[in-house]
């Protein structure tokens, strides 16, 4: 099972999207650090938890380097902060749309993956229809999610035609 490390953001979208029960079907253990879960998600968003999300502690060594990436790199939140340092650790990808992460990520040496590559696995691996991934992407943009838009439907183009999407 690929394990994948969150911001908060990716999980919103997909939920605007309407597809957390998509996503939380595939063969993935989906990850946020606990800090990011109860300062982010917790109020709104608590029954990832039981859908399937993991909130995983950080221990004092990883809030150490937290604290000494936030004075490398003042852009990303400390929260997202905490999502790099436990895909880090766990040697793993973080899931961001985040420019600011993802150069910081790009950095160390984190792979990342965001909300395309998410959508695309739920169609590639039969999870939803290309049509269900269109309806997602229209409630996403209207509701103001930053995604690559001509990426999104290129990639979904490619898919309908029964091509491998181009990233």
């Amino acid at each position: 099972m690929l394990l994948l490390i969150s911001d908060a953001n990716i999980l919103i979208d997909i939920e605007i999207g309407g597809l957390i029960a998509p996503m939380f079907s595939l063969d993935f253990q989906f990850v946020v650090p606990d800090i990011l879960f109860f300062e982010e998600l917790e109020e709104r968003h608590s029954y990832l938890l039981e859908m399937g999300l993991t909130a995983s502690e950080l221990d004092e060594a990883l809030v150490m380097r937290v604290a000494k990436l936030a004075a490398q790199y003042p852009r990303p939140s400390r929260n997202d902060l905490f999502a790099l340092v436990l895909a880090a650790k766990e040697d793993c990808a973080l899931l961001t749309g985040d420019k600011d992460l993802k150069l910081a990520a790009d950095t160390e040496n984190v792979e990342v993956r965001g909300t395309l590559w998410l959508v695309n696995e739920m169609v590639r691996t039969g999870k939803i229809s290309v049509n269900v991934a269109r309806g997602a992407y229209q409630r996403m943009r209207l509701h103001g999610s930053r995604l690559p838009w001509d990426i999104a439907d290129k990639m979904l183009t490619e898919l309908d035609a029964g091509m491998a999407p181009s990233e």
